[in-house]
């Protein structure tokens, strides 16, 4: 985003943590850009955020997700939008063409501190938020589509034709077609959409960004960490903890004893998107591609090759 739009979006994020008559008391934090995507830039000003969402988003499935977020069903599973003091609900307007919201800040996970990471926590949460009833009028989580996004991406990047069919080889090997189930869903599951709940003494971890959310099925949002598991980079007693406690906690994700009847699919559909999105960014940026970025083009080769099933490493 241009530095005269982040300026725009410092402003009504001012605007919204104080009443337009008060003095700011948080001038450290006046311009904190938080992220700055194509599909999303966000801004903390004190105890508040702007997001500047991507452009070209449904208006009517933008504003259904967003009213999500704030339904009492879900209080403490999904982080609700920030009511102003004035009482007159979050604002919401455009900048750009780019739908605009308000959040509370909430203490991200921190990234320096893996053994930290709150994976249990996490799992129960998915697992709340798939057994809500869903209200109407949602539309379908993005999740599935966000993977062939990347993949046309990809295409489209001019990455090194080689690696390219690597992960389209990969990307053939999954069914086309709908999926019946049609669960509530968080639609871009992983540990950065977590926070601390900013309203409470007890600080719960919540789930954040419902640009993605929907009706399908919640295997997709557990897809990430299995690809993860799958291709060696998150250990296996760590996957064990995840799987468990998403279980535990009744999760309709899984059943049976092989949960890779389930996740086989999605996690297959993660690591291309992965991928994918590995090649077009680091052709753009013009870099190699990082040890992880590696590790995901091997996996889909492994994928490709086999052209069944994600290679599942042994349980835990």
């Amino acid at each position: 985003m241009e530095h005269a739009e982040l300026e725009q979006l410092s402003a009504l994020a001012r605007d919204a943590a104080h009443r337009a008559d008060a003095a700011c008391p948080c001038a450290s934090h006046t311009r904190t850009v938080l992220a700055d995507r194509d599909d999303g830039t966000v801004v903390r000003h004190g105890a508040v955020v702007v997001k500047a969402h991507a452009p070209g988003l449904d208006p009517d499935e933008h504003a259904a997700r967003i009213a999500v977020a704030a339904l009492g069903a879900l209080d403490g599973i999904l982080l609700p939008p920030h009511t102003p003091s004035t009482g007159r609900g979050h604002p919401m307007g455009t900048l750009d063409a780019r739908p605009l919201t308000t959040w509370p800040y909430g203490a991200p996970v921190d990234p320096d501190d893996p053994d930290a990471a709150p994976w249990e926590d996490a799992a129960r949460l998915l697992a709340r938020l798939h057994r809500t009833p869903p209200p109407p009028g949602l539309p379908p989580m993005r999740a599935p589509v966000k993977a062939a996004l990347a993949v046309e991406r990809m295409r489209r990047s001019g990455a090194p034709r080689a690696a390219v069919e690597t992960v389209l080889r990969a990307w053939r090997t999954l069914p086309e077609g709908p999926v019946d189930t049609r669960l509530l869903c968080h639609g871009d599951f992983h540990l950065g959409q977590l926070v601390r709940d900013p309203r409470t003494p007890e600080r719960p971890w919540v789930l954040i960004d419902v640009d993605d959310l929907g009706l399908g099925d919640p295997a997709w949002d557990l897809a990430r960490p299995a690809a993860w598991f799958a291709a060696g980079l998150l250990p296996p007693e760590v996957w064990s903890r995840f799987l468990d406690a998403y279980v535990g906690a009744e999760g309709p994700a899984v059943a049976g004893d092989d949960p890779w009847v389930q996740l086989d699919v999605p996690a297959r559909a993660l690591t291309v998107q992965t991928a994918a999105l590995a090649l077009a960014k680091s052709t753009a940026e013009q870099r190699p591609l990082d040890e992880v970025e590696h590790v995901m083009i091997d996996t889909c080769a492994r994928i490709g090759s086999l052209r069944t099933e994600l290679a599942r490493p042994a349980s835990p």
